[in-house]
């Protein structure tokens, strides 16, 4: 009785010379060498061959959901969000598991050319093999892009919020771009932690970089307010240009329990009254006597 071979296992038998049909085949085409060199691709084609031939023999190619397969999927996932994370492009990232295509193709003509029956129904199966697998990789990418977006905006969020020590006690939190619920809710975190870090009575937000204040950013601002008196810190909200003094009227916006002023020196002001300190003007003997001190001090 003559055994049959399978398609899985005369592409394991045939491993060597698909994997160097494939190789030389990237070499051929174009590659984005600026961001994996030609080596690193012949050593990833290669890899995912060897994770191919690894498979049980009596594995079926047709069964892509089969937990043999899973070794397989997770490399490809591995290596499409490797590219992501690279620069590639979903197309170019797919287009590298589409390559194989012609080596697998060449083996299988070779070994039952003479069967056209068998070839067409060998070949329909590899093709559709060939491209859940590009699928999947299209798929890891985009979940891999997806996860470095979301990191690059966390990052982002956490630039976007510095708090800044303007003195002993006081300090400043100035605000660019729109507030949503993500971004206060990290803008109150950070504002809490440095009043805690600096034992700050004051906390002052600036908002003369916010472009528009609806009720929800008031809401936001708030919240942020609320939070900080609760940890004891007294709130100074500056920017108000006019026509966010207008929109907030506009929209019966509560802010008579909040201080706020026009300029963030004028709440700076306001900042050192409230902690016991007063800004005053000295003359030019007085400024002389002054800078001799704090250079003798140095």
């Amino acid at each position: 009785m003559v055994i049959m071979k399978t398609l899985l296992q005369t592409l394991q038998d045939n491993g060597d010379r698909i994997v160097a049909d494939w190789t030389h085949s990237l070499r051929s085409a174009t590659q984005r060498k600026d961001l994996l060199s030609e080596r690193d691709l012949e050593s990833q084609a290669a890899d995912l061959f060897k994770a191919i031939v690894k498979v049980p023999a009596e594995t079926k190619i047709s069964e892509f959901g089969s937990p043999a397969w899973r070794p397989v999927k997770d490399l490809v996932a591995t290596l499409s969000v490797s590219r992501a994370n690279l620069g590639f492009s979903p197309t170019e990232t797919a287009l590298f598991v589409l390559s194989i295509k012609p080596a697998i193709f060449g083996t299988i003509r070779q070994e039952w050319g003479s069967d056209p029956d068998r070839l067409f129904s060998e070949i329909t199966v590899a093709d559709s093999f060939i491209d859940k697998l590009s699928l999947h990789s299209t798929e890891s990418y985009i979940g891999g892009r997806d996860r470095v977006i979301a990191r690059q905006q966390e990052d982002m969020l956490e630039l976007s919020t510095p708090v800044v020590t303007l003195w002993d006690g006081i300090v400043a939190l100035p605000l660019i771009g729109t507030l949503d619920s993500a971004r206060t809710q990290v803008v109150m975190e950070t504002l809490l932690q440095a009043i805690v870090d600096t034992n700050s009575r004051v906390a002052i937000i600036d908002i003369t970089g916010v472009p528009t204040v609806d009720t929800l950013v008031a809401q936001h601002l708030l919240k942020t307010i609320t939070a900080a008196r609760l940890m004891g810190a007294e709130c100074i909200l500056s920017g108000i240009r006019p026509q966010i003094a207008q929109t907030i009227v506009h929209l019966g916006i509560d802010l008579q329990q909040i201080a706020t002023k026009a300029k963030l020196a004028d709440a700076f002001r306001l900042a050192l009254e409230q902690t016991g300190r007063r800004v005053t003007r000295i003359d030019g003997a007085q400024a002389a006597q002054a800078a001799k001190a704090a250079k003798a001090a140095l």
